[in-house]
């Protein structure tokens, strides 16, 4: 069985050095990161089974919270949080990002070990079970992946669903399929579109590129893609 790969994000090397060693010695290859820049960065180039955040990053650095945030915003890699942090508000902001789990130190390696393969396996089966949207096209039910979708565009009382392989027609409202659709994974950008943010090659406050097609972004959801862009520049 190949080694899973670890994203190891901790700003005290000897909690980092500590951990890794662990974690090696149970298997598991280690990538290592002590804040969020060098994280982003790591991310452009590599895919990581799992990701262990620390949630104190430094005191000017961005915390593991915000960090965790844009990590399922824009990767969509799965995490667990690693840290001294305890505080019920702190818990609760953490929880709210969904981690796969929280483990508070000083902790036990067998605990450790145990919620990474925990968190590794949710994750492998989550995958397997890719979600779909369920859409009626000329009488017949489809289950389409979402991840195949690029762009949603309204077209009277149906919506035109792109994919790299065809169209598909389907009498939806764009209002009905946004309930349905993953909001970390669709933005809406003007009232007849939707767009996959992993679809979007380039962007501004006027439109989106998405396969070469011209989005257009209209201002009642720039707020919308203003989020995005920062997201996505925030560690450049």
């Amino acid at each position: 069985m190949d080694k899973k790969n670890i994203l190891l994000v901790e700003d005290d090397f000897l909690n980092r050095r500590y951990t890794k060693k662990i974690l090696i010695e149970n298997g598991y290859n280690v990538l290592e990161s002590k804040n969020a820049i060098e994280t982003m960065a790591l991310l452009k180039t590599h895919t990581p089974d799992l990701i262990i955040l620390d949630i104190h990053l430094g005191e000017t650095d961005k915390n593991g919270i915000n960090l965790a945030q844009n990590i399922k915003e824009l990767f969509n890699i799965p995490f667990l949080f690693l840290t001294a942090y305890s505080a019920t508000d702190v818990v609760e902001k953490a929880i709210a990002t969904l981690p796969q789990s929280y483990i508070t130190k000083p902790f036990k390696n067998i605990d450790l070990i145990t919620a990474v393969e925990l968190a590794i396996r949710q994750s492998n089966n989550q995958e397997k079970r890719k979600p779909v949207v369920l859409i009626k096209e000329g009488g017949f039910n489809i289950e389409l992946l979402v991840d195949e979708i690029d762009y949603i565009e309204s077209d009277g009382n149906y919506l035109l669903i792109y994919t790299q392989e065809k169209v598909y027609k389907s009498r939806f409202t764009i209002k009905q399929i946004l309930e349905t659709l993953p909001a970390a994974t669709f933005v809406q950008t003007h009232r007849a579109y939707i767009v996959n943010k992993n679809r979007i090659e380039k962007y501004s406050t006027k439109n989106v590129i998405v396969n070469n097609k011209e989005i257009p972004v209209s201002k009642n959801y720039i707020d919308d893609i203003k989020v995005f862009e920062k997201m996505r520049n925030l560690y450049t």
